[in-house]
């Protein structure tokens, strides 16, 4: 029997699900949590702002408002206030203010996902640090790591240029690792603050488009090994707290001759963004097969899928994603919501829409999931879930 698709939270299914066994040396998401800067903004509020920064006096700013009303995105949030960055000036500043905000988005994120984990910093084994939008050394999992009392021999892996991609790509190396230490607890930390690349003075389609999709955030994902059990204890309490899905297996794939497609292009200024016409045509030529190949191997298809966790690179990439997979139109609600209320957070955003699924509820124990990105290279992350 086929096993009807479930969207994000509609009710489980009623057979048992098919698909392979989950191995024993599954890891185990314990917790998921995003945090956001105080400044929020409606999407409309910001656009004659960015246009003020970005184009000249006289410009025409029909384009600029088109990509901001057609964008997804109905809020977002800031690392600073709006009337801040008129004064950054350089990408110093840029990045100072980067490192500040983005230790206590950190700090916030990864504290709030311990808790939640039932775990304390001390629990930490190994600290992934992801980031595109910012540089430092010490990195900021160095300088996080006495602000909350992780341990001095805790494995540290700062993480620069996987961009989108790397908050699945961050899981799927968590889950390699914890294979090999099963006793383990490792946390991914992404951070991104998009607003601090913008290029002020520079009317380029591709920063327009950034300056309309991109927001800031920062997110923890605390995983642990099939050693550990999965929880940990509610602090307080003596009980297990719930868990989330099991990571069954992971996919990664690079796309030759496309390392043009999507990045920064480095100068004085800091990061010039690079955006790419043929991201929807590399989704409708490659992705669909990848994907559907990679579900093969462990004997399911995309019907089989009851829960899809996508990052929401945009309303035309979202799109070409449901149609290349022949997806409910529906089935990639739970992205699109995270893009409405904050945008395109980069790595974080994927893991924005899994604590939005949490937050609406886990689904049914049983229930397959698939959490998936691409990103610069270009490349594509696939990780596979079971509840």
């Amino acid at each position: 029997m086929r096993v009807p698709v479930i969207v994000d939270d509609a009710p489980a299914p009623s057979a048992a699900p098919r698909g392979a066994a989950v191995p024993a040396a599954a890891t185990t998401i314990a917790a998921v949590r995003t945090a956001l800067p105080p400044h929020r903004y409606a999407q409309d509020d910001l656009t004659e702002a960015i246009g003020d920064l970005c184009l000249p006096p006289e410009a025409d700013r029909a384009l600029l408002r088109r990509l901001h009303a057609s964008s997804g995105v109905r809020t977002r949030h800031l690392a600073l206030s709006i009337e801040q960055y008129a004064g950054l000036g350089d990408f110093g500043r840029s990045n100072d203010a980067w490192m500040a905000a983005g230790l206590d988005l950190s700090e916030e994120a990864l504290t709030g996902a311990l808790k939640d984990a039932g775990l304390q910093p001390a629990d930490v084994d190994l600290l992934v640090c992801a980031s595109i939008t910012g540089i430092a050394a010490p990195s900021l999992d160095a300088r996080l790591a006495g602000r909350v009392g992780l341990r001095p021999d805790v494995k540290r892996l700062p993480v620069f240029g996987l961009g989108c991609v790397a908050g699945a790509a961050g899981l799927a190396r968590l889950h390699d690792y914890l294979r090999g230490h099963p006793d383990d607890t490792a946390v991914l930390l992404t951070v991104e603050l998009c607003s601090l690349t913008l290029q002020q003075h520079d009317d380029s389609p591709a920063n327009l488009i950034a300056g309309a999709l991109f927001g800031d955030g920062a997110a923890a994902l605390v995983a642990r090994g099939s050693g550990t059990g999965g929880s940990g204890i509610a602090a307080g309490g003596d009980e297990p707290v719930s868990t989330g899905p099991l990571v069954v297996a992971t996919r990664s794939r690079l796309y030759p001759d496309t390392e043009q497609l999507l990045g920064w292009d480095i100068g004085t200024k800091g990061f010039r963004v690079v955006i790419g016409a043929d991201i929807p045509g590399i989704v409708r030529n490659h992705f669909g097969r990848d994907l559907r190949a990679f579900l093969a191997e462990h004997g399911l298809t995309t019907d089989d899928i009851g829960t899809w966790v996508c990052h929401p690179g945009g309303p035309k990439v979202l799109s070409a994603v449901t149609e290349t997979l022949s997806l409910p139109a529906e089935a990639l609600d739970s992205a699109r919501r995270s893009l409405a209320t904050a945008g395109n957070m980069s790595s974080v955003s994927v893991l924005h829409t899994l604590q939005n699924i949490r937050e609406s509820h886990w689904p049914k124990p049983g229930t397959w999931g698939l959490l998936m990105a691409m990103g610069p290279g270009f490349c594509s992350e696939l990780v596979l879930l079971r509840w």
